[in-house]
């Protein structure tokens, strides 16, 4: 899914949502063919249809509860298929519609049914103004058509054109579809669309390159951003070693104030756990009191002392060393 797609699925939902939250599949909604009813939409309604089936929701048999909800169509186009035609001699035209549900778990089995052709048939329902006799050209209900659906008048098949589409209501996923066509299709590439006798055999190396330099590129893009298995547990092994350490430091100067040691001197406690440290603690500050009440051995000549200090050392030269 692109960000095109993914910016109009979030203009009909209340909060933006991340492509991985999101189901996305392509449905046939209806064609320009005759369908079981012995109708067929004309080309004008199905341009309407394109623009009013945006945002419509899709359910179950045409039975419009709430609960009944299951997906909803963020775009359509109108697709021709050019090797095909119509009953009537036509160029086959359809309106394709891509349609989207939320990755829950209540979704899970119908995903899966969707993914296995399982739910495939859909069926529309909309609001057409007129119906036309292909035959004679009069709309039906005016009185001045006396031709029946599925004859054939000199070579001619009679079925009713729908136009003058004024609403579109819902998609239904049924069993069996009006419009034979109509249903949840695969989305093919002009590769994809190849048959076998197309197929274009590898007969260069420099063939071979450009397709795994393609596949290479893709497969980069795709996981763009991801970081490696090892490099996500070196990240890993850095942040417990991150949060090891500050809560060490942590806990020194806790132990350092209870203590009365000068916090700048916490990190001269040792130990790796709270009572190591505690302990470490004490014994350094009775250490410290200790030192205090000493004189100083050290030489008087190498350091800056003041008078007292200098004083003392001279009235007791046997401290010095």
């Amino acid at each position: 899914m692109d960000k095109n797609e993914l910016d109009k699925i979030n203009t009909l939902t209340r909060r933006n949502f991340a492509e991985g939250e999101l189901y996305t599949f392509p449905v046939t909604l209806c064609d320009n063919d005759v369908d079981r009813d012995g109708e067929a939409f004309t080309d004008e309604a199905l341009e309407k249809l394109a623009e009013l089936f945006v945002g419509r929701t899709g359910i179950f048999d045409h039975d419009p509860k709430g609960s009944n909800q299951t997906a909803r169509i963020y775009d359509t186009e109108l697709v021709a298929d050019p090797e095909k035609v119509t009953a009537f001699g036509e160029p086959y035209r359809f309106l394709r519609g891509r349609a989207y549900t939320v990755r829950t778990e209540e979704n899970k089995s119908l995903i899966a049914e969707i993914d296995a052709g399982i739910k495939k048939e859909v069926s529309i329902s909309c609001s057409a103004g007129k119906r036309t006799c292909s035959v004679c050209g009069h709309d039906v209900g005016s009185g001045m058509c006396g031709h029946k659906k599925g004859a054939v008048y000199d070579g001619k098949l009679c079925y009713h054109r729908l136009g003058d589409i004024t609403d579109a209501y819902e998609w239904s996923f049924v069993a069996v579809p009006a419009q034979i066509n109509a249903g949840v299709t695969k989305r093919f590439d002009k590769k994809e669309e190849k048959s076998m006798n197309e197929f274009e055999p590898i007969t260069t190396q420099e063939a071979l390159d450009e397709i795994v330099s393609s596949a290479v590129a893709e497969a980069v893009k795709k996981f763009e951003g991801y970081i490696s298995p090892e490099e996500h547990t070196k990240a890993l092994a850095e942040a417990a070693a991150a949060q090891k350490s500050a809560e060490l430091k942590c806990m020194k100067l806790n132990a350092a104030i209870k203590a009365g040691i000068p916090v700048e001197l916490a990190d001269k406690i040792a130990g790796e756990d709270e009572d190591a440290i505690n302990k470490d603690a004490e014994l350094f500050a009775s250490l410290t009191v200790k030192a205090a009440h000493q004189p100083r051995h050290f030489d008087p000549e190498g350091g800056t002392l003041d008078g007292v200090e200098k004083a003392f050392y001279e009235r007791n030269p046997d401290l010095k060393h």
